[in-house]
């Protein structure tokens, strides 16, 4: 229903180069520079600047580029639409959200959808909190999940819930026989925290110098697998949400003891989608299973 042309400008955007997207789209570099040059001729003007064997957009490529992406877009909803009007769910989604979920909440997402969906595939990409609206806008992915996301007028949220932070220690540990613990009661263990960049560590941040509390943590880290693994190991504690540690909980690795101090704030987690036009059908199936898999998690959640 569209002209080659579409995806061909599309992906030599994306692979900054006419090679690069003749190999992703397997077909020869001449075909791909050729019905971008007639594409420039009918419309009376250059796409691209040729700089040093680069290209970048003019004014009129932007335009253009925008238009095309829109048009696939609608294309690819339309038939992910036929197929489900055919009685089939088909399609794929891209989900774009931080490292931390894509290793913790992520795989059992992803898993209990495509037992579900089987014909509609997943892409999850791991960006920088600050990157996912961003991603969300151009159209790199069509859903955002993410703690305290700084959205943009483009965007909106399709789901919100907020989650307790708590003390993750080993079994055997002294405070995983409480219920619940104050930010004092960590303060004699020795602390394994989030990075300052999290906004988890603003929050406790926040919280420590609320309590006038000064802390020197043994070890700190952006990765919570690798946080996880200290605390198994004997390291020390960690201060996280529940979430981060689903997996160890699940196999009775770890265990999450809730912080009571009535300064700590929650961390709010944020579904988001672009603010204009409709979901495709898999990313209305995706934000629906997110939203109820979440209800499900912090219903059991300690």
């Amino acid at each position: 229903m569209h002209a080659r042309v579409l995806r061909y400008l599309d992906e030599v955007v994306r692979r900054g180069s006419i090679r690069k997207a003749a190999e992703h789209l397997h077909v020869a570099p001449t075909a791909v520079n050729r019905q971008i040059l007639d594409l420039e001729a009918e419309l009376g003007a250059p796409l691209f600047d040729r700089i040093h064997n680069r290209l970048r957009l003019t004014p009129l490529g932007e335009m253009v580029l925008a238009h095309v992406r829109s048009t696939l877009r609608e294309h690819a909803a339309l038939r992910e639409r036929i197929a489900e009007f055919k009685d089939e769910r088909r399609g794929e989604i891209t989900v774009a959200t931080t490292a931390g979920l894509a290793g913790s909440l992520l795989p059992s997402l992803v898993h209990a959808f495509r037992q579900r969906y089987p014909g509609i595939a997943v892409r999850a990409i791991d960006l920088p909190i600050t990157e996912i609206p961003a991603a969300v806008e151009r159209g790199d992915a069509e859903l955002g999940l993410g703690y305290d996301l700084s959205l943009k007028p483009a965007l909106r949220t399709l789901s919100a819930s907020e989650w307790p932070i708590g003390a993750v220690v080993p079994p055997r540990h002294a405070l995983a026989r409480q219920s619940s613990v104050l930010l004092s009661d960590c303060i004699g263990h020795a602390l394994i925290l989030p990075a300052p960049q999290l906004t988890i560590r603003t929050l406790l941040d926040e919280a420590f110098a609320r309590n006038a509390i000064t802390v020197t943590p043994v070890a700190e880290s952006t990765s919570m697998a690798l946080i996880l693994r200290l605390v198994v190991l004997g390291e020390g504690i960690a201060l996280l949400n529940p979430l981060d540690v689903m997996e160890e909980r699940a196999r009775n690795a770890l265990v999450f003891v809730p912080l009571r101090d009535p300064h700590l704030a929650r961390q709010t987690l944020v579904l988001a989608a672009r603010a204009k036009g409709q979901l495709s059908p898999a990313a209305e199936l995706m934000a629906a299973n997110i939203t109820d898999a979440l209800a499900r998690l912090f219903a059991t959640a300690r």
